[in-house]
């Protein structure tokens, strides 16, 4: 039989705290276990658990401390429930852990040690109950008899190790050498580590410096209370409360949660119904009810007594109009009234009194026609309309002619008499104003009566046109177009073609190779070549043309590269070939041909053509022999159809020039290839050579 029973955790932690350091570690068995005390203190847990050592000695030391510091924690929390609480059962814990066993078995050994202490029983609880249930019952027990003794005899704070048996042990008292036997000098809880004793504290106290007295800990001065806004922080013993700062009210009172519970007065007794009256209870307040209920017709006062009603009183006439109320005990009567009327006047249709006849509303029209008959009670009398007067001689109202009798003063333009009245007329062009005499401009723009632009004028109006229109001469409203096509300077308004559009014109360029230009008259080229608009394939180059562009397969012939120095200016584009001659190509070396150029031109149809005009400047660059010994001769040797152009020599800013000109009119769509020489000649002998292909495409349209 194991006589230790549940004191297996704190003899282990004791067993433990004997053990040597542990070697080869700079950390001892009691560090190790601070440590954990350290953490289950601050945590409230011993979950991820930092290992501050490898030692597997360490490790377990660590851990078990820890555990028996949440255990001795829980322990205390469940006896400081049991002393405030004086139950166990409210505490809820929805995880199901050790700990959570441990409040509730210290919770339920505390209540039953001061059961005892109540019932005058023994503080000496059943060895059976276990090791720790029995410290927390004797603690329970001890606290609340008088004069009971809780010190040890024969106590020393240091015990001296003493070799006792496992026979002797399990035979002894297992509490007789337990220091906090009884309690112990500690004032809550104790634990015996075997060579002296620990003093703790209850959650909500805190331990003296003495070691062994604990103290309140008022949360409301150092702030660890949870109160909300609203609610004042009362400390307790061991706890504390939050109260409202404001009362409940009349009728209510505060619960232990601060909320306001209505206080039912006819439960408590706390009502002051007569004995003839029942309580009723209300939010708040109560209400005394009569046992003895009035019949219908009565009222009962405060002390329950019935009284008539006058209903004869009421706000709401119980008798019908005509008749008197007249009331009676616990109900009322109605008698009619019977008045007689005098001349002009009549019963009115109730009965009950007399009003006056309104002789006016007749059908016969008692003061005849042109009259106005006025009611007064009990007679009338009858007077002129408004726009008549009293002839003295046939005693009948006649019209007045207003506008006659006040010639121009009435009515601002015309004036038009009718029976009793008048009315003012204006003149075309005016209206009557809202005084109904004065006329004023009639704005005859807001009808529209024109086709296009109106323009008010006082007592008429104005039509006029927009731009590109002009107004009708026959009826002077509608508006026709301006055809500005057909004008005398139509012709000079568009550079291709104008089209005439209502109000307007527009002009346009040919379908293809061109685009209006931003004055949106003029027509501008499309040089499909940079737009990258041309069909032209991989091989072929691109060369724009008035009006479109033409793909030319143009490659160097042997013993020909193409020169690095292309140049593309604003209307001509050139590709320029020179030699290049393989080693010991004796008879390309010899060629006087040096240089091969394509070039693209395009020009107009020039429909009056009335003197040459010049199209290409070919520049002569002189040779690196002498200059003065050579002649330049410059030639076109192919493609000068119907001798169309000439080429002639001329010196420029120190340069020899060869102009070609075109010397008669040549009507598009055309294209020629012109060959062009230029010949240095020495001696009777060309020299050096450049040939110049040009190729000409004369445009159909130019702009």
């Amino acid at each position: 039989m194991d006589t230790l029973g549940g004191a297996r955790p704190l003899r282990l932690l004791l067993l433990l705290a004997l053990l040597p350091p542990l070697r080869g570690q700079d950390l001892s068995v009691e560090e190790c276990c601070d440590k954990g005390v350290e953490w289950a203190n601050k945590n409230r847990l011993c979950a991820s658990l930092p290992l501050i050592s490898e030692s597997r000695e360490c490790s377990m030391t660590q851990a078990q401390c820890c555990r028996s510091q949440l255990e001795k924690q829980s322990c205390s929390d469940g006896v400081e429930f049991a002393n405030v609480r004086e139950e166990c059962d409210s505490h809820i814990d929805k995880n199901s852990t050790c700990e959570a066993e441990y409040f509730k078995t210290c919770c339920h050994c505390c209540l039953l040690g001061k059961a005892a202490q109540v019932h005058g029983q023994s503080c000496e609880p059943n060895p059976k109950m276990g090791y720790q249930c029995g410290i927390v019952f004797r603690a329970c027990c001890g606290k609340g008899q008088e004069g009971i003794d809780l010190s040890i005899h024969d106590y020393a704070p240091k015990k001296e190790p003493v070799e006792i048996s496992k026979e002797e042990l399990d035979q002894e008292d297992p509490y007789l050498h337990d220091g906090c036997r009884g309690g112990g000098p500690c004032s809550q809880q104790c634990r015996d580590t075997g060579s002296s004793y620990v003093c703790s504290c209850f959650v909500g106290y805190q331990l003296q410096p003495d070691g062994i007295t604990c103290e309140d800990i008022n949360e409301c001065i150092t702030g660890t209370h949870n109160c909300g806004i609203g609610q004042t922080c009362v400390n307790t013993l061991g706890s504390f409360r939050c109260q409202r700062d404001t009362s409940c009210g009349t009728g209510y009172e505060l619960t232990d949660d601060s909320r306001c519970k209505d206080i039912d007065e006819c439960e408590t007794g706390t009502h002051n119904c007569p004995p003839d009256f029942i309580c009723q209870n209300t939010p708040g307040s109560f209400r005394c009810r009569p046992k003895l209920q009035c019949m219908s017709g009565f009222i009962q006062d405060a002390l329950g007594n019935c009284i008539d009603i006058n209903e004869c009183l009421s706000t709401n006439m119980p008798c019908p109009a005509g008749q008197i109320c007249i009331n009676t005990d616990g109900s009322f009567t109605c008698q009619r009234i019977s008045p007689s009327c005098g001349r002009g006047y009549h019963l009115n249709e109730d009965g009950t009194r007399c009003v006056d006849v309104d002789e006016c509303s007749s059908s016969n029209q008692p003061c005849g026609e042109g009259h106005i008959c006025i009611n007064a009670p009990g007679n009338y009398r009858c007077e002129c309309k408004a726009g008549y007067t009293f002839d003295v001689i046939s005693r009948t109202c006649i019209d007045i002619n207003e506008c006659r009798r006040y010639p121009g003063r009435l009515c601002a333009h015309k004036c038009e008499n009718t029976p009793g009245s008048y009315y003012c007329t204006c003149t075309m062009g005016f209206k009557l104003s809202a005084d109904g005499r004065s006329c004023e401009d009639l704005n005859e723009c807001e009808s529209n009566p024109c086709s296009q632009e109106c323009a008010n004028v006082y007592g008429s109006y104005q039509c006029y046109c927009r731009r590109g229109f002009q107004l009708s001469d026959i009826d002077g409203i509608s508006c026709e177009d301006i055809d500005e096509c057909a004008l005398p300077t139509g012709g000079h308004i568009c550079s291709f073609r104008c089209i005439n559009t209502p109000g307007s014109f527009q002009c346009t360029c040919p379908s293809t190779g061109y685009r209006l230009a931003p004055n949106a008259r003029n027509c501008q080229d499309i040089d499909e070549c940079v737009a990258e608009s041309h069909n032209c394939s991989f091989n072929e180059t691109c060369f724009n043309i008035q009006g479109g562009f033409r793909c030319l397969s143009l490659e160097c012939p042997e013993n020909y590269r193409k020169s690095g120095d292309t140049v593309r200016l604003e209307k001509t584009d050139t590709i320029r070939c020179i030699k290049s001659c393989r080693p010991n190509d004796v008879s390309c070396l010899l060629d006087p041909v040096h240089t091969i150029s394509h070039t693209v031109i395009s020009l107009p149809t020039f429909r009056e053509f009335t003197r040459p005009e010049e199209i290409i400047f070919l520049r002569a660059i002189t040779p690196t022999y002498p200059a003065n010994q050579a002649d330049i001769i410059f030639d076109i040797t192919e493609g000068n159809l119907r001798d169309s152009f000439d080429i002639i020599k001329r010196y420029m800013d120190g340069m020899t020039v060869g102009v070609v000109r075109q010397v008669r009119p040549i009507i598009g769509p055309f294209h020629a290839i012109l060959k062009l020489e230029m010949n240095y000649v020495m001696g009777g002998v060309v020299s050096h050579r450049n040939i110049v292909n040009v190729h000409i495409f004369v445009s159909e349209y130019w702009f």
